[in-house]
């Protein structure tokens, strides 16, 4: 596991940071970031994503399942002088009134039950303002870390690429050998099972009356920028139009809907 899954607060501006050098402008090619724009992120995490709209006076709001991180939310943004609402709940339980310009939802739709998917896009989109957009992030499964397994404590098997697409049995195997405890086995296999790629996500998005506005698949995300020192790239043309394969190459898939 890298140092910045256990310093959360690192990992508070890192993500700060990518959230103000990439999803501030690709969200400003389609809709006005102002002070009078009211954001919402579904699966927050500590709140860094959110944290460059506050610092432009955007209304914001996080919510997320783990209480732990919902306390870290308003304690980092506590430190950088910042007001923002955070709500620990289900979102698919969560009956909400407001209505938002921007909706996140990043490295989330992995981690969520195919068959709740679509149910999930479609109240999501509920919570928009008429012209408001959504901007949705997430790892093409077969990329090489489209499991999390950076997450694992060992460093040995946090670094093996592709480790994730060994049938289930096996997987697991493996994980225990690296003396990964049940709690992380557990999730990972939970992400095998809930995985999605970019056939399967532009499927259910037809599926659930929301339309693509715009689509950005990474060759090289540009999280890796704050993480490893390297620079942002998409993937290459003829590369992101050759179905299935585009899916071992593509280490971040950025989409704005509405």
């Amino acid at each position: 596991m890298q140092n910045r899954h256990l310093d959360r607060y690192t990992y508070f501006c890192e993500s700060a940071q990518t959230s103000q050098d990439f999803y501030i402008s690709y969200l400003g090619r389609f809709i006005d970031i102002t002070s009078s724009s009211k954001v919402l992120e579904i699966g927050c995490g500590e709140g860094g994503n959110l944290l460059p709209f506050a610092q432009k006076g955007c209304a914001v709001v996080g919510i997320d399942v783990c209480i732990s991180r919902i306390n870290e939310a308003i304690d980092f943004f506590s430190r950088k002088d910042k007001a923002g609402k955070f709500i620990c709940d289900d979102f698919f339980c969560l009956d909400i009134r407001d209505k938002f310009d921007i909706i996140l939802i990043h490295d989330v739709i992995e981690h969520i039950n195919l068959s709740q998917k679509k149910f999930f896009l479609i109240k999501a989109k509920s919570l928009l303002k008429e012209n408001g957009v959504i901007f949705l992030g997430f790892p093409a499964w077969q990329m090489p870390f489209g499991g999390h397994q950076q997450i694992c404590k060992n460093k040995i098997v946090s670094h093996l690429p592709f480790i994730h697409l060994l049938p289930s049995f096996l997987y697991k195997t493996v994980l225990k050998l690296f003396g990964e405890n049940s709690g992380c086995i557990k999730e990972l296999l939970s992400i095998k099972q809930t995985k999605i790629t970019i056939e399967l996500f532009e499927g259910i998005i037809a599926e659930s009356n929301v339309n693509i506005v715009d689509r950005c698949l990474w060759f090289i995300n540009p999280h890796y920028k704050q993480k490893f020192n390297l620079k942002p790239r998409r993937i290459w043309g003829i590369l992101e139009n050759i179905k299935y394969v585009r899916n071992f190459f593509c280490t971040s898939c950025f989409y704005i809907i509405k």
